[in-house]
This record gives C-alpha cells, structure tokens and sequence, in this order.
C-alpha cells in the first residue's frame, strides 16, 4: 500500500463555499515635489571652412560644460549626445559646391538644486549660437514618493476587501494572492519654450524665475483575499 500523502490540496482557483475568494484592486493617486529637472542644450557653429567651424564648436562646446559643471553639486549629471558636423551645398548651380559648413552638439544636464536652474539657464541661453530647452521635472526611479504610493495602494486594496467583506457579515482570513501590476504613467513632462532678449552690453543675463511642476504619481495592485464563510 503506498504511504499516505499529507501535502494539503492547493485551494481552489476560484474559492468554495468553505474558502469564498474575494478579488480587489487598491490604486492610490500622488503628488509630489519634482526631484530633478533636465535641461537640453544645443550647441551650433557654422562657418566656411570646415575646420574652423569644428574647432568653433570645440571651444563652444568646452565653454558650455565648464559653466554647467561650475555648479558643483547642484548639477546630478550632465551628457553630451549627438554630434553633427555636416556641409551644406548650394541649392542652385552646376555640380557640387559647399557653400558652409554647420556643426551641432547636443547636451543634456541634470539639476538637483532649483534656484541654480534659473540661473544656469539663463546664462547658458546669453551665450552665442546656444540653444536652450526644457526643463523637464522628474523624480528620482528610488524616489520615497514611488514607495508611499505603492503603500498606499496596498492599504487601498485590503480597506476595499474588509468593507467586502463586512458586507456580507463576514471577515477576511487570508492573503492568497498581490499583484503588482505596474506603474501607470502620468502626467506627460511639460516642457517650457524659453526665448531671451539680448541683455544689455556688458550687463549679465538675469536669473529666471521657474516653478517646479508637482509630479503625479501612480501606483496600483490586485489582490485576493479567502473569507470566512458568511451566512446569507
């Protein structure tokens, strides 16, 4: 005879009148202080000799990261992505004939401190043939605010369960099952357009006032629960 298997069945997919299941879903809703905002900059040179306009570029570009890593701690990190150096021809006439040569690069920084991201900006849009984009308020991927959401949406799901449950004159008795089913996103990042009058000569350009945007923050969870048989 072949020896008794103890391993209690699995539970039912779907529950039994001794289990009943009861499924939910928790969400919670924040909003939050951005913790970053990111600048784009573009760097341009043009010019008739190819060399000259990449060597212009060069020192445009050496000029640009100086001043952003003047900053200090202020600045979370800055990259440097696209770089074109390309002719441009002349649209008419017999053949081939290069007319000047344009030169771009393009630099993303990150800020941590928001007082310096008025001032940076603005100093970086005073310099020639630069151009400035953004900026775009984000959190961190660790950021406090992610975990208090998901939290909360946890606190969401088994309020919702209980109240169920106290519904049918019963009371939850177990976590069978919670799903993180990812984050949703939320409002899409706004970019501001900025556009700088020619300070007065001599005079620095001064610096912007910018207003965080508030991040939305969004969390949600299934969640399934077996209750105590109630009496209908």
């Amino acid at each position: 005879m072949a020896p008794a298997d103890d391993t209690p069945a699995p539970p039912a997919p779907h529950g039994t009148p001794e289990a009943p299941r009861l499924a939910v879903r928790g969400e919670a809703h924040l909003d939050a202080e951005p913790e970053i905002a990111r600048i784009g900059i573009t760097v341009t040179a043009r010019g008739r000799d190819r060399r000259a306009t990449l060597d212009d570029l060069t020192r445009r570009n050496a000029t640009v990261l100086d001043l952003v890593k003047s900053y200090g701690e202020a600045v979370d990190r800055v990259e440097t992505g696209a770089l074109t150096v390309a002719p441009q021809l002349t649209p008419h006439g017999r053949g081939e004939r290069v007319r000047a040569h344009h030169g771009t690069v393009h630099l993303t920084a990150d800020l941590t401190d928001f007082t310096a991201l008025g001032e940076l900006t603005a100093r970086l849009a005073d310099l020639d043939l630069t151009r400035v984009d953004g900026p775009w308020w984000s959190l961190r991927p660790d950021s406090p605010a992610h975990r208090l959401a998901r939290q909360q949406a946890v606190h969401e799901a088994v309020r919702r369960a209980r109240e169920y449950a106290e519904a049918l004159g019963t009371s939850l008795a177990s976590l069978v099952e919670l799903a993180d089913i990812g984050a949703a996103p939320g409002h899409a990042p706004r970019m501001r357009s900025m556009a700088y009058a020619a300070p007065a000569e001599g005079a620095e350009a001064a610096p912007l006032d910018l207003e965080p945007q508030r991040q939305h923050v969004y969390a949600a969870v299934n969640a399934r629960f077996t209750m105590r048989p109630p009496v209908l």
